[in-house]
């Protein structure tokens, strides 16, 4: 399965990795249900909720692991 990156749109990010919602509910970012989701990358909302995107790609690359 292919590694996402900060720089990936958060829809394509769940597309990719359905897994990663568990990783968006565990930093609290509801980003399922918003609209911006389908047009922010990663980086974008993890920074704008005050949160490491890098700390959140390594969460979710980690489920692609497994």
């Amino acid at each position: 399965m292919t590694k996402v990156s900060k720089e990936m749109n958060i829809m394509d990010i769940v597309q990719i990795c359905p897994e990663s919602i568990e990783v968006f509910q565990k930093y609290g970012l509801g980003c399922i249900g918003c609209a911006a989701a389908r047009f922010e990358n990663l980086e974008a909302g993890a920074k704008v909720h005050g949160f490491d995107p890098d700390a959140m790609i390594a969460d979710i690359n980690a489920l692609i692991k497994d």
